[in-house]
């Protein structure tokens, strides 16, 4: 399955700064902490130090982001992020439905300690 995000302007304008001055990288996340099952989730945007081992490259309009391929079944293959106005909350969609309306940044530490 190939992946492709597409970041509006708002939302490349909101992180620019953030990826270039923090030197992380973005990953779309499947996050299913405190959901009960691993598919129960819901998609999260983290910026983290380097990539795990199960993580792939996804190309977009703005900068790589990595997703675990164990949870590519996850997303659909077209996705967008853009940024609610006047917030730093992201939002995920697609052509045919919203996969997150409230996504923040999540900065995550080395281990996946957030």
């Amino acid at each position: 399955m190939s992946l492709y995000i597409t970041f509006t302007d708002a939302a490349k304008r909101a992180l620019a700064s953030i990826v270039a001055e923090s030197g992380r990288q973005l990953k779309l996340m499947f996050d299913t902490d405190g959901c009960g099952c691993l598919v129960d989730g819901v998609p999260a945007l983290w910026l983290v130090d380097k990539a795990d081992e199960d993580d792939v490259v996804v190309e977009t309009n703005f900068v790589p982001v990595l997703v675990e391929r164990s949870r590519l079944i996850f997303f659909d293959e077209t996705m967008t992020i853009d940024v609610k106005p006047g917030t730093t909350v992201f939002q995920l969609k697609s052509p045919g439905q919203t996969l997150n309306g409230h996504m923040p940044l999540v900065e995550v530490k080395s281990g996946h300690e957030r």
